[in-house]
């Protein structure tokens, strides 16, 4: 018996069949479906926006107007602010409904990720529970599709664990 073969559960002589027997008794044991286990914690908040101006200072260059634009409009529309920086990534939240928005500044583009955006009216394409929009110019930045998804994630419930 090769060292491979003595791996197999004791009547299999090959993978195939160990395969084929996994398949046949699979059919016959009732799985049920672990719950999704999160790993990751939310940042600790923070009162102080000199966090985030920092942030934004050690953005690309090219980046810094449409990162500045887009904290403008976040702060413009979320009450009673909180910010951390994790990950490399801006948090915006509030006491009352935890963190809603996410800037990721990239090489040419800021994403701007809706922790909540699956629940947005029309929400963005890109993503899955989260969604978010890749902002390549300060017009996308200042756009009223921009904005209103802005105002819905800041009045809705986001990642407070």
């Amino acid at each position: 018996m090769t060292r491979c073969a003595s791996l197999l559960p004791h009547g299999c002589t090959s993978p195939q069949m160990h395969l084929n027997t996994a398949v046949r008794r699979k059919s016959r044991i009732s799985y049920e479906e672990p719950e999704a286990v999160v790993f990751e914690k939310p940042p600790k908040p923070i009162e102080d926006h000199q966090l985030i101006e920092e942030w934004i200072a050690n953005a690309k260059p090219a980046l810094n107007s449409i990162v500045s634009e887009l904290d403008r409009l976040i702060l413009q529309e979320l009450r009673n602010p909180r910010f951390a920086i994790k990950w490399g990534k801006a948090y915006y939240g509030s006491e009352d409904f935890g963190w809603c928005i996410e800037l990721v500044a990239y090489d040419v583009s800021v994403n701007i990720v809706f922790i909540n955006g699956s629940q947005l009216k029309g929400p963005p394409e890109l993503g899955d529970e989260t969604r978010y929009v890749k902002i390549r110019n300060i017009e996308e930045a200042k756009s009223g599709q921009v904005t209103e998804w802005v105002k819905q994630s800041c009045q809705m419930p986001g990642w407070s664990r």
